[in-house]
């Protein structure tokens, strides 16, 4: 390989330029956009663990970027909903942060999830919850709307608790039982998504 990269004058930078092109795009999407949310730290955390492996482009998508209004209230002309639709579209899978509010997804979430149709489908999610109860109930509601979305949600789902994996509630401290979980989520997110990339 070395010798036909000479004869056909590919130089290193070049081939690693090539080998990170053809890498899947997984979005890691923060599900908050309240004040003192602690979803930046949670994203941070599973971004550091998934840029080790190597295998993926990974990007912390931060929906309080994108100042998006609310579905319904608008003309569509915003610049955030274009540039929202744009990131999605760029992405092959994601990995959703998502907090539970009222047994359920913030507000904010359902919203910028709403703000699209097309970009979602047949990509994979992965999800990664926090609340009293690890945010299971948020994580199942979302897994009904991604499938309405032609989502497909892996089953590997780390659950973090705001009891044991915080301190004073805001201080993300994650316990180390979690690592298996989400090496296990992110094979599982890699292989869904370059099997549904075939599908677009």
């Amino acid at each position: 390989m070395g010798i036909l990269n000479k004869l056909f004058g590919k130089n290193n930078s070049k081939i690693e330029e090539e080998n990170e092109m053809e890498k899947l795009n997984i979005g890691i999407i923060l599900g908050s956009t309240r004040q003192g949310r602690v979803s930046p730290q949670v994203g941070k955390w599973v971004k550091d663990i998934a840029d080790s492996r190597g295998d993926a482009n990974y990007e912390i998508i931060d929906i309080a970027d994108f100042n998006l209004p609310f579905l319904g209230t608008t003309d569509g002309t915003e610049p955030g909903i274009a540039a929202w639709s744009d990131k999605l579209a760029s992405m092959d899978g994601f990995v959703f942060i998502v907090q539970e509010y009222n047994h359920s997804i913030s507000g904010a979430l359902k919203n910028a999830i709403d703000f699209a149709r097309d970009e979602w489908a047949n990509k994979a999610a992965g999800i990664v919850s926090y609340g009293s109860t690890g945010g299971a109930r948020a994580a199942e509601h979302l897994r009904g709307i991604l499938g309405e979305l032609q989502v497909a949600d892996v089953r590997t789902h780390p659950t973090l608790s705001l009891f044991t994996d915080f301190e004073n509630f805001s201080e993300f401290k994650p316990q180390d039982l979690h690592q298996d979980n989400m090496k296990l989520m992110l094979d599982q997110v890699i292989d869904w998504s370059g099997a549904l990339k075939t599908l677009r």
